[in-house]
């Protein structure tokens, strides 16, 4: 190594010491996580809940409660049936907490949005400042071929995503 290299590392490091890096400290401060009930974004919630825990991370979990035009011009009940589904996902999420007071204590908040699954997630995270974003990998047919929204968060790129299977 040559001295101008050895210079310019040197200037590195003492630049890194100057903003105060401090070793086990950085890494997510906001994880959202994507929950709808399905078993992958259950298990996605138990992945994210056990990455908020090791970080020290508060834990965003988000639901998109779906805008279903079609459904609503029809009379069905949409707003009533995507808010059930909110309260019994916080229900768990409770259930789960009190379950392991003690043991594995995470900071978590509950959120919902609305709109379709994609771009409720986009918001979440774009209005909690999200350093990270978990979802459950899809388990319909159709999204192999049309993309699910695991990729297409993936593919915008903004934060980095983990799939959970």
């Amino acid at each position: 190594m040559g001295p101008a290299v050895s210079d310019s590392l040197t200037a590195v490091t003492e630049q890194q010491h100057s903003q105060g890096f401090e070793r086990g400290t950085d890494g997510p401060k906001v994880i959202v996580v994507g929950v709808d009930g399905s078993d992958s974004s259950l298990r996605a919630a138990a992945y994210a809940g056990g990455l908020a825990r090791r970080q020290h991370a508060l834990l965003a979990v988000v639901y998109v409660q779906p805008m279903l035009a079609g459904g609503a011009a029809l009379g069905a009940p949409v707003a009533d049936t995507t808010d059930a589904i909110a309260e019994d996902l916080v229900a768990q999420i409770r259930h789960a907490t009190e379950q392991t007071r003690g043991i594995f204590d995470v900071r978590w908040e509950f959120h919902t949005f609305r709109g379709d699954p994609y771009n409720g997630l986009v918001k979440a995270a774009d209005d909690l400042k999200a350093d990270a974003v978990v979802v459950g990998a899809s388990e319909q047919a159709g999204h192999r071929i049309v993309g699910s929204v695991a990729v297409r968060l993936v593919k915008a790129g903004r934060w980095p995503v983990t799939v959970v299977p």
